[in-house]
């Protein structure tokens, strides 16, 4: 390799579009691809689909929502704001025609998790308008709500209510352990002071979650122990040096869909 340094390329500007359309919370398309996994792998249904395809509509929907509200809470109409409303209306009206195709397909009571868990979402949707997403709570809020999916799905194919809450405790549980673990990372990354107690308190927490799960529904017994290995896992990571943002992420995605097949071949493992 030459000495001599080349001259650094000038970044091109982010596309505008793309700042509209895609999330810059990476580690939410996991969180989000997760619920609807599980729920398929466990009850599988056309129903089913329309609400895992809804979850990540709404999510990228997310954020030309997000957009357009903070512009308009500020009192301003930018062209960003215009493409995010555009992009929005688009996004929303695919929403509707998935909302559309779960209610003729699905068995009756499905929304009923969607329900307990709305104002979880709309937590998370009060601090996004006012520029506060990215703190622990609304993280933890929207998350466990998004968890909700899972048990729609299940009942959405005519599974017991009990199965239902039980794979959503799972993924909640996996969430409040996460969640303060990788805050605690990327503080720790930026030489940021950590206070343990969130971490130690996810952890509890989501110990207690799978074991409620459990005794909903012991077929979840897998998905429960696997809990225990992620929080086991991230533990000793948590002793080791941080690694980069993107190797963190991937760390993620992987305990997280590994909780997913760990849980749904349980649950199909036992029933058969």
């Amino acid at each position: 390799m030459s000495v001599v340094e080349r001259p650094a390329k000038a970044r091109a500007p982010r596309s505008p579009l793309r700042a509209v359309v895609l999330p810059a919370e990476h580690g939410g398309w996991g969180l989000t691809l997760e619920p609807g996994l599980l729920g398929l792998l466990i009850a599988p249904s056309g129903a089913g689909l329309c609400i895992a395809l809804g979850a990540m509509v709404a999510f990228l929907a997310r954020t030309p929502l997000k957009i357009a509200a903070v512009d308009r809470r500020r009192g301003r109409i930018l062209d960003r704001t215009r493409l995010a409303q555009r992009v929005a209306a688009g996004e929303l009206a695919v929403l509707v025609l998935l909302a559309i195709g779960a209610l003729v397909l699905a068995k009756p009571g499905f929304w009923l998790p969607g329900l307990i868990a709305l104002p979880l979402l709309a937590l998370e949707a009060w601090f996004d308008v006012r520029s506060r997403s990215r703190r622990l709570v609304p993280e933890l809020a929207g998350a466990v709500g998004v968890c909700s999916v899972a048990a729609m799905v299940v009942l959405a194919d005519g599974r017991s209510g009990r199965l239902a809450a039980g794979a959503w405790l799972v993924l909640a549980a996996r969430v409040v352990t996460s969640i303060p673990y990788v805050r605690a990372e990327i503080a720790r990354l930026h030489d940021r002071p950590s206070p343990p107690g969130p971490a130690v308190v996810g952890d509890l927490a989501a110990a207690a979650l799978a074991a409620a799960a459990v005794g909903l529904d012991h077929r979840l017994a897998a998905g429960a122990a696997a809990l225990v290995v992620i929080v086991a896992v991230q533990r000793l990571a948590g002793a080791r040096p941080v690694p980069r943002p993107v190797v963190l992420g991937i760390r993620q995605m992987v305990l997280g869909f590994g909780i997913v097949l760990v849980a749904g071949l349980g649950v199909l493992a036992s029933a058969g």
